[in-house]
């Protein structure tokens, strides 16, 4: 129930037509407040009813299609939910995703900063990191280095156009291991680079210049000031960059690596209980992201706290 104040002596028209809320409790010395007070209703919104019947009618709907559906075979399901095989590849796929994370967000970290730098050269290779990195498919890039044997026999560690210390056979050392770490962390890194530039660049300046009038030095400024006000327009997009890594992992199927997708592959194509074992796969992505959804949120109220 809304309540309303009108003014005792308005100065104008528009001034006299238009409501002023008044503080809680102050209905005492105006009757005009009283009399609005007790008339006042709430405003019927049937649009929010209409809203509501049709989200319970949907809800109704994919449920009974759930439940009823003997073809979704939950007790298959049930079965293979918790299995050696699927287990497994869900360890595989954690640990794609923390490992493409940790590195592409060192990559993105450097290249940030050689963009912000004020050497030329140094901007104009992060540019192009960021535009080639940036543009190619992230199944393009795996089946690419997993192919890099084919470009490159032989790896070699060396002085440039001079005497190497090393040689190895690309073979050996380009596995679907290292292809997909390889493939990931560079397709994760342009992007963590972006996010991490913008929050650094959201800082005012002026913030920034006062810090130096006032004689503190560069690693202060940046861990005290700009560093905390950047963490907080930093999280969201990289929690979200997450998640899309967390998901971009599945495409490492395609090299004949075992991640959660293909090992619910490994068993369908056994078993020929297709549905069903996609099903396992789906429930186990929706977990992990609904994981990583609570811990950015965690995250972003820890460091909004006094903001």
């Amino acid at each position: 129930m809304s309540r309303l104040r009108v003014g005792s002596a308005p100065r104008s028209e528009s001034a006299r037509s238009t409501p002023v809320a008044g503080p809680p409790g102050d209905t005492q010395g105006d009757p005009l407040v009283a009399i609005d007070a007790r008339n006042g209703r709430e405003r019927r919104r049937p649009s929010l009813w209409l809203a509501w019947a049709v989200s319970a009618v949907v809800v109704a709907q994919l449920v009974a299609f759930l439940v009823g559906n003997e073809r979704l075979e939950w007790d298959v399901v049930a079965e293979y939910m918790f299995a050696e095989p699927v287990l497994d590849g869900l360890r595989t796929t954690i640990i794609l995703t923390l490992i493409g994370m940790a590195i592409g967000v060192t990559l993105g970290t450097l290249v940030c900063l050689a963009r912000l730098s004020s050497y030329f050269p140094l901007r104009m290779m992060a540019g192009g990191w960021i535009a080639l990195f940036r543009s190619v498919p992230p199944l393009v890039q795996l089946l690419f280095w997993f192919n890099l044997a084919y470009l490159l026999p032989v790896l070699s560690v060396g002085i440039p156009f001079g005497p190497s210390f090393g040689n190895w056979d690309a073979n050996d050392v380009i596995s679907p291991w290292t292809a997909a770490v390889i493939g990931l962390s560079l397709y994760n890194s342009p992007y963590s680079a972006e996010i991490i530039r913008s929050g650094l660049m959201s800082v005012p300046r002026g913030q920034l210049e006062a810090a130096s009038s006032l004689g503190l030095p560069w690693r202060d400024t940046f861990f005290r000031i700009r560093l905390p006000q950047a963490t907080r327009i930093i999280l969201p997009p990289m929690g979200s960059q997450m998640i899309s890594m967390l998901k971009g992992t599945s495409l490492v199927s395609v090299i004949a690596m075992t991640d959660l997708l293909g090992a619910v592959q490994t068993v369908y194509t056994r078993t020929f209980e297709v549905v069903p074992l996609l099903i396992v796969a789906i429930i186990w992505y929706v977990v992990l992201v609904a994981i990583l959804t609570m811990v950015q949120s965690w995250l972003e109220r820890h460091f909004s706290r006094g903001y």
